[in-house]
């Protein structure tokens, strides 16, 4: 499969992810963030591993743990705690810094140096996402801004380590998916318990989208989304996580009636142009600078599940 074929694929992650906050607004129960991640992670992983008949082995047991807790487990509940406190999409501006996080770590870890248009592109597409998102009066709260970078962080090491370590030999992406997210459900469903009580009534309205979240938006998307990783650079891949933002406001316009204002618009072409740039970068790379995937692993976003009060995704 060629590079443009595996990015184009690859893109389809964070445009699915896009799709969250539309969902979690208009199809599930308010308030239980937590629960809406479980739901996501936990019966798709369990899925796949039905599906996949394939179990981790010796020391793939704590490696797929630790994959899983940085990716989902840690990230999701990271992500939402940043979302609640941080109004008017300032979390999604602070999940934004994931490439950043990840060429510096892909430079200490996989010898990925960042050049400087790699650098450029992840601040153009940083300064688009603040465009989309950011409205007057926005709020800044501390706790919010470290559970934000604390949530960036972890995914973009997650997302390294995976490509670091690669796949065991004989297990093919969507056992390798499965791993990572039931591990990572098992551990958000004792933090949901705690902190949101016993799981709400759910009527057909909320099954519908919790299915969805499961299948598509988690299931399909993070299986494209660690396959990628997996044939492509890593901060190549982090910044497509750019085009979550892009395809939340697209849908908001479209499917909730949601206007767009020029400078939206305007940061649409923005972030859309850093993405690019560094898709761009990478294809003109040395045939020997990407791992074969037979040697690497497939893991950001950036971008995750967007909650109620914030108008983008977070993955």
């Amino acid at each position: 499969m060629s590079r443009l074929s595996t990015v184009a694929l690859t893109a389809l992650a964070p445009l699915a992810w896009g799709s969250t906050y539309a969902v979690t607004t208009q199809l599930l129960p308010p308030d239980r963030p937590l629960f809406a991640g479980l739901m996501r992670a936990l019966p798709a992983g369990l899925v796949l591993l039905a599906a996949t008949r394939a179990l981790p082995r010796g020391a793939w047991w704590w490696k797929s743990a630790v994959l899983g807790t940085l990716n989902i487990g840690a990230f999701f509940p990271l992500l939402f705690l940043a979302a609640y406190r941080l109004p008017g999409g300032v979390a999604s501006v602070v999940g934004s810094v994931g490439p950043l996080f990840v060429a510096g770590l892909a430079a200490a870890l996989l010898s990925e140096r960042p050049s400087a248009r790699t650098l450029t592109a992840a601040v153009i597409g940083a300064i688009g996402v603040g465009l989309v998102v950011l409205r007057a009066g926005a709020g800044f709260d501390g706790l919010g801004l470290l559970a934000g970078v604390a949530g960036s962080a972890s995914m973009s090491a997650g997302t390294v380590l995976t490509k670091r370590w690669g796949r065991p030999e004989g297990v093919g992406p969507l056992a390798f998916t499965g791993w990572q997210l039931t591990a990572g459900g098992l551990l958000i469903a004792p933090v949901a318990l705690l902190v949101e009580g016993l799981p709400p009534a759910l009527d057909a309205r909320a099954v519908t989208g919790y299915a969805y979240l499961a299948v598509a938006n988690t299931a399909a998307a993070y299986w494209l989304w660690f396959r990628g990783i997996g044939r492509l650079p890593a901060t190549s891949v982090s910044l497509l996580g750019f085009l979550s933002p892009i395809s939340a406001a697209a849908i908001g316009w479209v499917v909730l009636g949601q206007a767009l204002t020029p400078v939206q618009l305007l940061g649409m072409a923005v972030a859309f142009s850093g993405t690019l740039l560094g898709q761009l970068h990478y294809r003109r790379a040395a045939p020997g600078s990407v791992r074969s995937p037979a040697t690497v692993a497939m893991s950001h976003h950036t971008s995750f599940p967007a909650t109620p009060r914030i108008s983008s995704p977070t993955r």
